[in-house]
């Protein structure tokens, strides 16, 4: 197994907002006090998708990292998106986050366009030259439109600073090709596959659902490294329902209208995006309730 480079728990954290809008700075900092107190994450990623990074701007993205960064101080990692399909944008946020604090960046396949793996490749290696930042690549062609090659995420693995992989693919069996030829971290990108790719060589998980299920999952990889296997089943078919749940609809608006249910506002979403409403969320909520968390 790797080493997990950035700890094993890591959430992609929602970006509160103010009633207009506005990015709410000092809510962001008691979430990411949250989630590593209360949720025991080793890491959180800032700017993902789930962070709303298509509508913030250069300057917001920069503004959460510092102050996520203040609000934990050494007691976990912050990890950067700075993704983008246009390359040199990329370059630009990658440097800006090292110089806001961040201890890493996640790194999206180019979206939209569509580049060959060559591109795609250079993209990647662009980005790595411009710091001397850890980078954990995001593999999620559902969202980008173009998966990473088996062959491409070896070759990037050459690099010194490309360490992980956020694996959104869904596609286990190359992923364990991948791990048995490189060194790279392989991360869940899907919260309710994280014991499957655990038993494949994968370190841990960067979660939407761990906005709630952190100490459980937290549970599970204990119980793995300890070789108590049916206890951490026993956990993951517990809170099953939750990691799949969050996704019934986009899962940043379900993360935001279960904070509130449980008396932590975080805000409003961004449009496109529109809040969370109706039985799916009723549903979540209810699973809130419920689930021994």
């Amino acid at each position: 197994m790797s080493d997990p480079v950035f700890g094993r728990l890591l959430t992609a954290m929602v970006t509160p907002m103010t009633d207009d809008f506005a990015v709410d700075l000092d809510r962001a900092g008691e979430l990411a006090q949250r989630l590593v107190d209360e949720q025991a994450n080793d890491g959180l990623v800032v700017n993902g998708t789930t962070g709303e990074s298509p509508t913030t701007t250069d300057e917001e993205k920069a503004d959460i990292v510092r102050t996520t960064r203040q609000a934990v101080g050494d007691r976990a990692q912050i990890i950067a998106g700075v993704g983008s399909n246009i390359t040199a944008h990329s370059v630009r946020m990658a440097k800006q986050a090292q110089q806001a604090g961040a201890d890493g960046l996640l790194v999206v396949t180019p979206y939209y366009s569509k580049p060959t793996q060559e591109g795609i490749y250079q993209h990647f290696m662009a980005v790595a030259q411009a710091t001397d930042l850890p980078i954990m690549v995001y593999d999620i062609p559902g969202r980008t439109g173009t998966a990473i090659a088996t062959q491409t995420l070896v070759r990037l693995a050459d690099h010194p600073q490309i360490v992980a992989v956020k694996d959104a693919k869904g596609q286990l069996v190359e992923s364990a090709k991948v791990m048995a030829d490189t060194t790279l971290a392989y991360y869940s990108g899907d919260d309710a596959i994280t014991p499957a790719l655990l038993s494949l060589g994968g370190v841990g998980l960067v979660g939407t659902s761990t906005h709630f299920t952190g100490r459980r999952m937290q549970q599970i990889f204990q119980a793995r490294l300890a070789g108590r296997l049916d206890e951490a089943l026993a956990i993951y078919r517990e809170i099953l329902p939750l990691l799949t749940g969050v996704f019934d609809l986009p899962g940043l608006t379900m993360v935001k209208a279960g904070l509130a249910h449980q008396g932590f506002d975080v805000g409003p979403t961004r449009l496109p995006m529109v809040p969370a409403t109706g039985e799916p969320v009723e549903r979540f909520c209810e699973l809130l309730d419920r689930i021994d968390l």
